[in-house]
């Protein structure tokens, strides 16, 4: 599938600047922009390295700026908006198209009758990104000089420059070095041309430029200015048909034949495409999230220090999050026919667990990680489970179990943050003041927005089906199982509390400080999506009629094009817009918000209710024309929950492409 844009989106500034792209290395590391040139975010750049794989991500190379002379003609091919709000230069008048090739994102300049284009690839483990221009149509030479800008900063900072800041700039063979403090992991960058290309280096002499504007950064009531070094120039005449590159890396020799790296790059992406599931009637959009669905797919040592894989929750700000990742696995990883990935992150998390937990997050500083949640772990049962349905894996299972029955005694017996099992009707119970344990975990300061503290309907959904998969795993491999089969059905017995019938759905948490919640929120979902285990030999925790009801009051009042609302529009709660600062933003993010990994869950219970394939995969489908809104090529995190429903959070969320995926091969079978 090929997303392009023309003109009509690339020559109008606000179109082009609220379109992003994204690379990806496979350890970590990414790069980002628009599709306009210029920065909108402080997470924008064209090497942002992870200097302790997956993370300490640091952002070393901004942004190239060129200028190309063109017969008597200066084209500036790069834009800028600076403090003042003023856009200078405006480059993006010079951008003819935008394309997608694969996950490569590629421009086309037109300068009078020279067409120019530029690609951007990174290598696949490492930190290395390559940005390649080749003359493709003049009638005469074109010369282009390139200032590269250049900082060192973690990646969720900005940085304020100052001539106090001298970055050290040491001239090497065909490039630069340039180390930001004496202990400081180098950057070197360099320039690539053919045999016949001489490309002239000039370093500036450490000029700093001042206020350049992060209007996102400023919808997001952040620290909106920031200042980049220009650290060198490259300068090259290219003839018709020839192509220069810029290289830059953490590596000091990077692999200088640029060729090879673009064929091993789009290599990467057939070798994707040949083991999954993806055939001829698949559409498009389903094979470019295909493609998506890797770029969240990452390295992480074990605290073993045994190789492993993890799963970025989202780009450009989040890092791995167990929760994200067990719910993402089946998603990425098992639909599209990469089971050794899923059988490797599986086996890394379960080396992380400790009391009964699997980590909420990784810290991007320092190697403790986060055990603040109470769903995280119960997701893993449902990765292991769906795991297994794949592959038959008895060795794995076999591995896992003992972990699995450590997890469930945890939760019995109470581990942290006052999670447990309460003993009078099985159901599992969770928190404590000031704690947010749930997928709902906004916080800002004290203030805990969705505390959700007691019993979530989600969490005993979770709990109940995590043993059943135990009955089921331990009945396979010869295990006792009489002590799961009889938590299951004092589970199932308390389930019954949930069902309002006065309101004809579930409530949210039972048991909170203030009573039974009522809040029409779609966590319930999951308590239908998940009964396709009932196939396994067991009953689901609502009847046919209340998952129907279910189902149909989260389809008149949660559903949207791009997912389900997290609240009621009837709500006095509700908040239709997600903006302005961090107190505004977490106050909406679960009051209202559009959750896009919530279709997937809600076509499959749709499926599971009325049994039409068709009827369910078109819920999906408006997906597919996100692909080319905010970061082409892949799915949003959130939405408004008002129309025009505008994508907000996190430009690449891995749980959205993975339950669209997820759903959609599931609906086809």
């Amino acid at each position: 599938m090929i997303l392009a844009c023309g003109r009509e989106i690339c020559g109008d500034l606000d179109a082009s600047e609220s379109r992003e792209w994204l690379m990806t290395n496979g350890i970590g590391g990414y790069a980002a922009g628009t599709v306009g040139g210029l920065l909108t975010r402080r997470y924008h750049g064209l090497l942002i390295a992870t200097l302790k794989p997956p993370l300490s991500r640091t952002l070393l190379m901004t942004k190239l700026d060129e200028t190309a002379s063109y017969g008597d003609r200066f084209f500036p091919l790069y834009t800028n908006r600076w403090a003042d709000g003023k856009v200078d230069p405006e480059g993006f008048k010079q951008i003819e198209r935008f394309r997608l090739d694969g996950t490569i994102p590629v421009w086309n300049f037109a300068c009078g009758d020279a067409l120019l284009e530029k690609r951007i690839w990174m290598k696949y483990g490492q930190n290395t990104t390559y940005v390649q221009y080749t003359l493709h149509r003049a009638t005469q030479p074109m010369s282009l000089a390139i200032k590269a800008m250049v900082n060192h900063r973690d990646h969720h900072y900005n940085t304020h420059g100052n001539d106090d800041w001298q970055l050290g700039i040491e001239s090497i063979s065909g490039g630069v070095q340039i180390r930001a403090f004496p202990t400081a992991t180098p950057l070197y960058l360099f320039a690539r041309g053919g045999a016949d290309e001489e490309v002239l280096i000039s370093t500036p002499g450490h000029p700093w430029y001042y206020g350049y504007d992060l209007a996102v950064e400023r919808y997001r009531g952040m620290d909106c200015f920031e200042d980049h070094l220009h650290a060198v120039t490259f300068h090259v005449t290219l003839e018709p048909g020839r192509s220069l590159a810029v290289i830059a890396s953490t590596e000091p020799d990077p692999n200088p034949d640029v060729a090879a790296e673009l064929e091993s790059r789009f290599q990467h992406d057939r070798d994707l495409f040949q083991n999954s599931p993806v055939a001829e009637q698949t559409p498009d959009w389903i094979r470019q999230l295909v493609l998506a669905a890797d770029q969240f797919i990452v390295d992480r040592t074990g605290p073993d220090g045994t190789p492993g894989k993890t799963v970025i929750a989202g780009y450009p700000w989040f890092g791995d999050w167990g929760r994200d990742t067990a719910i993402a696995l089946p998603g990425l990883t098992l639909s599209t026919g990469r089971a050794d990935v899923a059988r490797t992150i599986l086996q890394t998390f379960a080396r992380y667990v400790a009391r009964g937990m699997i980590p909420n997050r990784f810290p991007e500083v320092g190697d403790t990680p986060d055990y603040n949640t109470v769903d995280a772990t119960l997701w893993y049962f449902e990765a292991v489970r769906t795991y297994f349905d794949f592959t038959d894996d008895e060795t794995l299972v076999a591995e896992l179990f003992p972990v699995l029955d450590s997890i469930i005694h945890w939760h019995c017996q109470g581990t942290r943050y006052d999670i447990h099992m309460d003993p009078e009707d099985g159901l599992i119970c969770a928190g404590e003041p000031g704690l947010q344990l749930t997928w709902m975990d906004a916080k800002v300061g004290d203030w805990v927005v969705t505390p959700r503290v007691g019993k979530p309907v989600e969490v005993n959904a979770l709990w109940y089906h995590a043993l059943q998969i135990m009955v089921r795993l331990g009945g396979l491999l010869g295990k006792p199982t009489e002590d799961y089969e009889n938590l299951a059905k004092q589970t199932a017995a308390g389930f019954s509390r949930f069902w309002n019938d006065e309101l004809g759905y579930c409530y949210d948490v039972l048991d909170s400080p203030e009573g039974d919640d009522a809040s029409l929120r779609p966590n319930q979902i999951f308590a239908v999506s998940l009964s396709q285990l009932g196939e396994k030999g067991y009953p689901p925790l609502l009847s046919p009629e209340r998952q129907r009801r279910v189902v149909d009051v989260c389809g008149q009042k949660l559903l949207t094009s791009y997912g389900l609302r997290s609240l009621s529009p009837d709500d006095p709660k509700y908040r239709g817009v997600y903006g302005g600062d961090l107190v505004e933003r977490d106050g909406a993010y679960h009051q209202g918000t559009v959750w896009g990994w919530l279709i997937g869950p809600f076509a499959l219970a749709h499926f599971g209710v009325y049994g039409d394939r068709t009827l369910a995969r078109s819920f999906l489908e408006p997906m597919a024309d996100h692909l080319r809104t905010h970061c082409m090529g892949t799915l949003s995190e959130i939405f408004d929950a008002d129309a025009p429903m505008s994508p907000r959070g996190c430009f690449a969320q891995a749980w959205t492409v993975a339950e669209v995926v997820r759903a959609w091969f599931e609906l086809e079978n």
